[in-house]
């Protein structure tokens, strides 16, 4: 039977994904659980795995195609069918090469006779092919595009990895899919042969579109077999021992022999890296032919690439004593761009997946909400102080270090649990608004392909140091690309820290439907009148932040916005985190 490759369902609000790679090709077989392609939705990067062994018979959705969850992406044939298909035909591969040796062997006493009944064998297995393809049309499972994302309802087909007619295996990456959110793999659901590809690359398919069809794994081999017979060395090698007239077709196989330093050459080949693979190779000047792949089938991927740069940095040492020398001759440097941007001056590009999509989304965002800022000014001074006695001690008891982040977070789940009307969002279709009971925490992650925004589900429920580790945690997976599509979903508030680069006030843009975002800008020293305990005022040295809110005024009011962002500073300034920190 046919098995129909669907795009799942990748997150609480993705509604499609977007091919951006086929790993498998039509007519490649692939084995159950084998990727077959990537898929990328608007949160993640992800391989779609083969549903059943057999072969890819078609592909529906291809490169770059969106298609919504539960669309069809492709067709993949069961082996079983397959197997049972050819000898409707009349051969087997088996019985195909044992049968044209007997019209042969009736033809050696008559060389002239020989050599009519060889075109009559030829067209049997030319025949014998069309059957073997009906068999595996009759028999395919479609690949789809599978759900990839919270809010993801189709993806667009980025390159097809296999072509029609190829092998693929369960599993196999068949296709490269990008969505508004992320770029992935879609995996062939099962092994077979990539009969057809349905979704072209640069194709929006929706979620459960098809991407191609795959079919049996018995009808891959019934093609192989066909050009074997066709090859003249078998029958000159019967030919020769029975009569020395045959010498003229021996040049036949000389040529042959000659094209093998060819494929020799082709050997040291590049495995297949993603375009953001080959620029990150770029950024870093790292000879891929020199990277050993981890992924399938030896496949480099981006942390293959950014391990081999760690490697290479640790050479520049030498170098550094140079400026020493050339110290005494102090020569204007010329401003050179950064390496990683160098290959951009001057130059006119495609914008990559995830710009394209941050560039809509945000847009989408300022013309669908009310948006607007509030900042206040917090005084950070005793987390400072706190941060800097309990940081040593916190690292070796829970193994990540102590930032102030944590604080931030812990505050604002304070003043989320105070303030309800914040977490919250408004349906603009209902008219109505939904207050939320947990708090589902977003964090901006600067990442090599772009701007992402995990979510920490269930927030309130940590305390500092939990809230520690699942920062760290969720940051550095957002970094390496390991991140689940629920974990792109589902944020009721998002804190972006802007105070990273060094930045002292932004105004963020809100991630609909969440009602607010908040920026944490950069923590500086600056003077301020201080009031002690028993009302008198002096000017010192405090570690200043500021904190913008940006919030949607069709659901919160200037007021609603001050009361919270003040809760938030009076639990700053407070500092009292030492229980939480077991000081």
């Amino acid at each position: 039977m046919a098995f129909s490759v669907q795009m799942p369902a990748l997150g609480e609000s993705v509604t499609e994904g977007t091919v951006t790679r086929w790993l498998k090709q039509e007519g490649d077989t692939v084995e159950l659980d084998e990727p077959l392609l990537e898929v990328s939705t608007d949160k993640v990067d992800t391989e779609i795995p083969s549903p059943a062994a057999g072969v890819l018979t078609k592909i529906i959705a291809h490169e770059d195609d969106t298609v919504e969850v539960g669309g069809e992406l492709a067709i993949i044939g069961d082996a079983a069918e397959g197997d049972g298909g050819q000898p409707a035909g009349g051969q087997t591969p088996e019985a195909q090469p044992e049968q044209q040796p007997e019209p042969q062997a009736e033809a050696q006493p008559e060389p002239q006779p020989a050599a009519q009944p060889e075109p009559q064998p030829v067209p049997q297995p030319a025949a014998a092919s069309p059957d073997g393809e009906a068999a595996a049309t009759g028999a395919t499972t479609p690949v789809l595009m599978p759900e990839l994302g919270e809010s993801v309802t189709e993806g667009t087909v980025t390159r097809w990895l296999k072509k029609v007619g190829d092998l693929v295996d369960v599993d196999e990456p068949l296709v490269e899919v990008s969505t508004d959110k992320v770029d992935t793999e879609i995996p062939s659901p099962v092994a077979g042969t990539l009969v057809s590809i349905t979704a072209e690359e640069d194709v929006t398919v929706a979620v459960g579109g098809e991407l191609a069809r795959i079919g049996t794994g018995a009808a891959a081999p019934a093609a192989k077999p066909a050009p074997e017979p066709q090859a003249p060395p078998a029958p000159q090698s019967q030919a020769k021992p029975e009569a020395k007239p045959a010498p003229p077709p021996e040049p036949a196989p000389q040529p042959e022999a000659k094209p093998e330093p060819a494929p020799a050459a082709q050997a040291p080949t590049t495995p297949y890296v993603t375009p953001l693979v080959r620029k990150l190779a770029a950024d870093n000047n790292i000879d891929l032919n020199e990277v050993t792949g981890t992924g399938v089938g030896g496949r480099i991927r981006k942390q293959d690439v950014l391990a081999a740069a760690e490697a290479k940095k640790a050479p520049p040492p030498p170098p550094a004593a140079q400026p020493a020398a050339a110290g005494p001759a102090p020569a204007p440097a010329a401003p050179t761009p950064a390496p990683a941007l160098a290959h951009l001056r001057g130059t006119t590009q495609k914008a990559s997946r995830i710009r394209q999509i941050t560039a809509k989304k945000t847009r989408e965002s300022l013309q669908a909400t009310a948006q607007l800022t509030q900042v206040h000014e917090v005084d950070m001074t005793k987390i400072v102080a706190l941060r800097a006695r309990a940081k040593t001690a916190f690292a070796e008891r829970e193994g990540v270090n102590l930032t102030f982040l944590p604080f931030i977070a812990r505050a604002v789940i304070d003043a989320l649990k105070i303030h309800p009307n914040i977490n919250a969002s408004y349906n603009e279709e209902t008219k109505e608004i939904t207050y939320y009971d947990a708090e589902h925490l977003g964090f901006a992650v600067d990442t090599d392909q772009g701007l992402l925004s995990p979510v920490i589900h269930n927030a309130g429920d940590l305390s500092l140091a939990g809230l520690a580790r699942a920062i760290a945690d969720i940051a550095a997976r957002a970094r390496s690309g390991d991140l689940k599509p629920d974990e792109l979903s589902g944020g009721t508030f998002t804190i972006t820290n802007i105070g990273s680069q060094g930045a002292l006030l932004d105004t963020p843009i809100l991630v609909p439907p969440q009602a607010a975002m908040l920026g944490t800008g950069a923590i500086v020293k600056r003077p301020r009148v201080v009031v002690d305990d028993t009302g008198n005022e002096s000017i010192g040295v405090r570690s200043i932040c500021y904190l913008p809110l940006t919030y949607d005024h069709r659901l919160i009011d200037g007021a609603d916005a001050g009361r919270f962002l003040t809760t938030i500073r009076h639990r700053l300034e407070e500092g009292a985190f030492e229980a939480d920190l077991g000081l």
